[in-house]
């Protein structure tokens, strides 16, 4: 039996439960948004071309084959300057977009290119000239992978090796699936570094008002490399040209170190630079360096719905330096091209291809540097037969 003491400790017990409100859906909510994960990663590079004295070099990125898979979207309206519609001073490569999450959601993202056009991307999305979006794709963790495939070799691909959540955009009649989402561009801006040759010495400028974290002077002479290392720069500094002979693997791996000290996670950052090892290293001199954050979001504001609790945006910038021995390599493979022989036009345009995509500014560089009209001419022919024949490009 209860006693009266009981009693009335049972009796307050109650009344004070009966007193406080319960709101048990409300706080298991808070609670889940409290848990919940909803991270963005991004990576992409700027490309630009600066001649020996430092002028930026408008150029034509879009030359040749794309080497993207076949079921990339594309533009087909005008972009760039010249009467081509095809000339730049930036390069846009490959941003890929990653997300990570506990559970599914239906996101929003749109990406402001305003000194720039837009011209590839997937999966499906709303693109303009200035502008693209993906409106209520989903982020599907464990999902199974049923990303599209063709036949080609592409380095599209390895950027799909992460653990991101696979993601979802569509309806009932068609829906793509892919592991992140893709764009690329052309851009008509100024560079946050700018670089220039003084005699055996790369001067690089950096234009922001934020450090730059790390500078990469590289070169490739007839398959021998070699490369240095720069520190945060702030201001203007000369890096000597390196010398030649150095193995690239340590750099492939002070690239990975150096991604993931910029925020992206380990299999980002291998994905990444598996993407574009074939590229970055090809002949030629340039410089590498991580671009700004804030001068990435200033090129490239970006918006998305919900907001990540954790937004990264990696990009590496690559200017390319046309070199005076570039230039002299090409006025001696106009002049052989001039001569009446199959084998020394096909010698000459070897030559010019060994700078694949490079070969456009190069040529156009020579061209304005020609000190007769004959010279000019026999540049152009050479370029109408590279142009035939286009190398490669990324």
């Amino acid at each position: 039996m209860f006693t009266r003491i009981t009693l009335r400790f049972a009796i307050a017990f109650l009344l004070a439960v009966l007193s406080t409100p319960w709101t048990p859906r409300l706080e298991a909510q808070d609670q889940s948004q409290r848990q919940g994960r909803f991270v963005a990663h991004e990576w992409g590079t700027f490309t630009s071309v600066s001649t020996a004295d430092g002028r930026a070099q408008l150029w034509n990125p879009l030359s040749g084959p794309s080497e993207l898979p076949s079921f990339v979207y594309k533009t087909l309206g005008r972009c760039g300057k010249g009467s081509g519609g095809t000339l730049a001073l930036v390069r846009m490569e490959t941003p890929v977009i990653y997300f990570y999450s506990d559970r599914d959601i239906r996101a929003s993202v749109n990406v402001d290119f305003p000194k720039g056009c837009i011209t590839e991307w997937y999966p499906l999305a709303n693109a303009k000239i200035n502008a693209i979006g993906w409106n209520g794709f989903v982020a599907q963790p464990g999902a199974k992978e049923k990303f599209p495939v063709d036949r080609s070799r592409s380095h599209y691909y390895p950027a799909r090796e992460t653990d991101a959540s696979p993601l979802s955009l569509g309806d009932e009649q068609k829906v793509e699936q892919e592991k992140f989402l893709f764009y690329r561009g052309i851009g008509f801006f100024d560079p946050p570094l700018s670089v220039r040759l003084k005699d055996d010495q790369v001067i690089v400028r950096n234009a922001e008002q934020d450090e730059i974290a790390k500078v990469i002077l590289f070169e490739n002479h007839e398959g021998r490399s070699g490369w240095r290392i720069h520190g945060g720069l702030k201001g203007e500094a000369a890096i000597a040209r390196p010398a030649l002979g150095q193995g690239v693997e340590s750099l492939l791996r002070e690239f990975e170190k150096t991604l993931v000290e910029q925020g992206l996670y380990e299999k980002e950052a291998v994905a990444m630079v598996k993407t574009w090892r074939d590229s970055w290293f090809e002949e030629g001199l340039r410089v590498f360096y991580i671009v700004p954050r804030r001068a990435t979001d200033d090129i490239l504001p970006i918006t998305i719905v919900p907001r990540p609790s954790e937004l990264n945006r990696v990009f590496v910038g690559r200017a390319e330096i046309i070199t005076p021995e570039m230039k002299k390599e090409i006025l001696t493979a106009a002049h052989l091209f001039g001569e009446n022989s199959s084998d020394a036009r096909a010698s000459a345009v070897n030559s010019v291809r060994r700078y694949g995509r490079f070969a456009d500014p190069v040529l156009r560089e020579a061209v304005n540097d020609a000190r007769d009209n004959a010279s000019r001419q026999a540049i152009k022919e050479l370029t109408a037969a590279v142009i035939a024949k286009p190398a490669g490009h990324r």
